[in-house]
Order: structure tokens, then sequence, then C-alpha cells
């Protein structure tokens, strides 16, 4: 009920008056059942203006570092991202990632859908990088369909580092499903992961025609961070 209150009543008109965000697409989104939506990421924004443009309720695996804030602002904040339909991971890996995919699979498992960023983080430059295989082996092992989106303009109103949003437009393009059915029960081995991976990566380039780099934009961040590092400037995430 919460959910749909934010959505509907709180803060979904106001942030449609405010950015006047489109879609193109939407009958893409299956009606019914669980499926994964595999997005671009440009911007925190990118995690708010899905599940508002679209009709179905849906889940965002968030990293956990968005809910420890303290204090009244701390509490917003956590009550702002639950109402977003946003769900608290660890991404430090190992265990971490296991419990990760274990928190996804069981969204799907309750026939709901399920928002995945296969970059992994946002995106430093407006790239899209190398996809990390967690997708592929949830889409395999729930037997679900994955549904590439590709954000518009959410890193122009809301680029990294920058808290309070600028007003502006932003952007849905939703793809068609991709059935990856045929590698069932093959969850385990990683040439079929990595494959299925980079076809959903391939998906997203050609729906949103970005610039792709084949490496992790985690290891494109941390050279960033090095470099400024060395030169004194101050550090963004």
């Amino acid at each position: 009920m919460f959910y749909w209150l934010m959505k509907y009543v709180v803060i979904g008109p106001v942030l449609k008056a405010i950015f006047r965000p489109w879609i193109v697409g939407r009958r893409n989104i299956p009606t019914e059942g669980a499926a994964i939506l595999a997005s671009n990421h440009l911007s925190f924004a990118d995690s708010v203006f899905l599940p508002l443009m679209i009709d179905r309720r849906m889940a965002f695996l968030a990293k956990s570092d968005y809910f420890t804030g303290k204090g009244l602002k701390g509490w917003a904040t956590r009550a702002f991202l639950s109402a977003t339909g946003q769900i608290a991971i660890d991404r430090t890996g190992g265990k971490a990632s296991e419990a990760s995919l274990n928190t996804g699979l069981r969204v799907l498992g309750r026939g709901e859908l399920l928002g995945i960023y296969p970059e992994g983080t946002r995106s430093p430059d407006g790239k899209l990088y190398r996809g990390r295989t967690g997708i592929a082996r949830m889409a395999l092992e729930a037997h679900v369909p994955v549904v590439p989106v590709v954000m518009v303009d959410t890193d122009t109103i809301q680029p990294i580092g920058k808290r309070i949003p600028r007003i502006g437009r932003v952007g849905i393009v939703i793809g068609e499903p991709l059935d990856f059915s045929r590698f069932a029960g093959m969850e385990s081995d990683r040439y079929i992961l990595r494959s299925v991976t980079d076809e959903i990566t391939l998906a997203l380039q050609r729906l949103g025609e970005q610039e792709y780099e084949d490496v992790y934009a985690s290891t494109v961040k941390d050279r960033i961070l090095a470099d400024r590092a060395r030169s004194g400037a101050p550090a963004r995430r």
C-alpha cells in the first residue's frame, strides 16, 4: 500500500509534473509473471523514474550504503528508497554476492519484476560498460525473460556527485524481451553466463546507441579515482 501511495499520490505526480518523463515501448513489459528489467545505469535517478513510469510494481537491488544514513535525513532516504521498491544488498563480493543473487531470485520467485543494472555500478562517463554475469545466472535459474531498458538523460539532470537534481526531461526506451530458455540447465557454465550477459549488453547498446567499452565500469571508476588522488582533486562517487 505504501508503495502505491507514494507512486500515485505523494511522489509520482510531483516528479511527473517537474521532469515530464517520456517512455517508449511500455508494451514490451510482460503484463504478468516474473521478468528481469536490465537497464543501463547513468544516474541514481534511474532507480526512481523506471518504477514510476511502468504500471507493474518492481524492485531494484540497491547497494546497502544508501540505507545507512543517520538522523532524520537517513530515515527520509530509507523511506524514499523503500517506497520506490529498492532492496538493500551488500555488493562487496564473495558471500555477499551470493546473498544478493538469492534476494533477486526470491523476488522473481514471487512472480514480480526485478530491476538490475548489468554494469554493476553507474557509468562514470556516459558510456556503456561490460556486464556482470550475475544477471545471466538469475535469468537462467529463474527461467525468466530479460527486458532491455535504456534510460535517457538521467545523467543530465543528476550527474554523479550531485544530490539535488536539476530540472530537465528524462526518457525511457524499453526493448523487446530476450528469451534465454535455450540455455536451460546451463546456469553453472561460466562461458554460457558470459555469452548471455554479452547478448544483454549488446541489446542495450543497440537500443540506446551508447558508446561501448569492453571493460568493467568499476575498473574505470577506480582509474579515475586514482588519477584524481594523484592530482589532488576531490573524489566523487
